[in-house]
């Protein structure tokens, strides 16, 4: 599947090179609302996962609320299972949550993202989603 084929509601957006480094794979970025909480749609291609990484934040602030809006992914926090995303999946990552989000292995995969406003937030990023780790996921993420 090619990026003109990915049917979703919101914009493709450009690929996401300020964070490139920070991604195994390719990532797209639109922004869609600006203003004290920033809501962007982040498009990954097949295989495509962000790394490990954490929203810090007090006073309320640091989660980050994930709208699957198209195609189909994951999400995992540390030490649990992993969470098979399709439209209309609504994950919430409490602030400290160590977690990562991508693409399925064989699936476009598209969520709306923001962070609520707070005190001190910020992201720190971790190591990458190992090929090793990845692989043992399901194929098709129906089982879970």
């Amino acid at each position: 599947m090619t990026d003109n084929d990915f049917d979703q509601i919101f914009p493709l957006g450009e690929p996401n090179d300020a964070y490139a480094q920070y991604f195994i794979g390719r990532s797209y970025l639109a922004p869609l609302a600006s203003g004290s909480v920033p809501v962007s749609n982040v498009s990954f291609e097949p295989g495509c996962r962000n790394n490990w990484h954490i929203h810090h934040g007090s006073g309320g602030g640091g989660d980050q609320i994930l709208l699957c809006t198209a195609g189909s992914g994951w999400y995992q926090a540390e030490g649990e299972e992993p969470v098979s995303m399709k439209p209309g999946t609504v994950i919430r990552v409490p602030a400290g949550t160590k977690h990562w989000h991508g693409a399925k292995a064989d699936s476009w995969f598209s969520h709306v993202a923001f962070i609520t406003p707070g005190e001190d937030v910020r992201n720190e990023w971790l190591e990458p989603v190992t090929d090793d780790v990845y692989g043992q996921l399901p194929k098709n993420g129906e089982n879970l």
